[in-house]
């Protein structure tokens, strides 16, 4: 473990982070990791007892210590005590592998018997229907602050943070590049964790055109995560994942992307790179790079998206 005074982040080699394990079980079979992987992902046994193991320990301290001070709070007002969901917000560029670490921890978080019941949320579904970016002539901007139904957004977290039940989000098909129709996710029964996972989570109020300072998503977490990576590798997995792609979902004639299918490789290699450098890269130097420094945790990736070290803040 390394300590600077000039650092707010303790940093773990992988093999410190690991013995942070200590011997907290594995409770995921090989079969049920390998139905947890991205689609352009490795996901090793031995990634999720390294990496994720450890810190679904540290995160259930979190969780435990949060519902100790609720209740504190509760018993000095008088009042019956409410059950308030923790909220873990996981962030971090295009193809770093969010979704996978979200998956991850919910399944391993979800096996603690004190806190059963994980609910996982991308920002996704709150995005703005195409037509409305279209409209906005900001359908290439599709990721950035300005994309996003931040009102939508702040209050389905209040919403959840106050303790409401059967809170309804929208449901966005990566199929059809879009939100669906008349779809939504409804977050029943009320669960003791939700992760809410996307580029935006940490982002605040002033990183939104005409923001004004006042709440925010990043505000209602209770622990946030930041998964990292050098952009030449981002860029590597997003063009693999977009020639995957190409030959498996694109397929389907329902696909916002179908036509791609009818490219050569080499064309769709070069359209996958432009997207890349043209809207990824700018979306994250821009709106999202800045705010990993804000998240609780840091995840850094290496080659296959292996993690080779970890910042936790002091």
């Amino acid at each position: 473990m390394e300590v600077s005074s000039k650092s707010p982040y303790l940093t773990f080699d992988r093999n410190k982070w690991a013995e942070l394990r200590e011997s907290e079980p594995m409770t995921l079979t090989e079969n049920e990791i390998q139905a947890l992987r991205g689609i352009n992902e490795e996901l090793s046994i031995d990634e999720v007892r390294d990496i994720y193991l450890p810190l679904s320990r540290l995160l259930n301290y979190y969780v435990s210590s949060t519902k100790s001070r609720q209740e504190v709070v509760m018993n000095f007002l008088n009042e019956k005590v409410q059950k308030i969901p923790f909220i873990i917000g996981v962030a971090g560029s295009v193809s770093v592998g969010k979704s996978t670490s979200s998956r991850v921890l919910q399944a391993l978080l979800s096996r603690w018997k004190e806190n059963n019941k994980v609910a996982l949320i991308t920002t996704d579904g709150f995005l703005y229907p195409n037509a409305i970016l279209e409209e906005r002539g900001i359908m290439t901007k599709k990721g950035f602050p300005e994309s996003y139904d931040i009102h939508h957004l702040l209050k389905f977290v209040s919403e959840i943070k106050s303790g409401k039940t059967d809170i309804k989000a929208p449901r966005y098909s990566h199929t059809l590049y879009d939100i669906v129709p008349d779809e939504q996710i409804v977050i029943s029964p009320q669960p003791d964790i939700l992760i809410l996972e996307g580029l935006n989570v940490l982002q605040s109020r002033m990183d939104y055109p005409r923001g004004r300072r006042s709440p925010f998503v990043s505000d209602y977490l209770d622990f946030s995560i930041y998964v990292d990576a050098e952009e030449p590798l981002l860029e590597e997995w997003f063009i693999n994942r977009f020639m995957n792609f190409r030959g498996t979902a694109f397929n389907d004639l329902t696909s916002f992307f179908y036509s791609v299918t009818k490219l050569s490789d080499e064309k769709a290699r070069k359209m996958a790179k432009n997207v890349w450098r043209e809207i990824n890269s700018k979306n994250l130097h821009k709106n999202i790079l800045p705010t990993r420094e804000r998240a609780s945790l840091i995840l850094h990736k290496s080659m296959n998206h292996r993690v080779d070290y970890v910042k936790l803040r002091k």
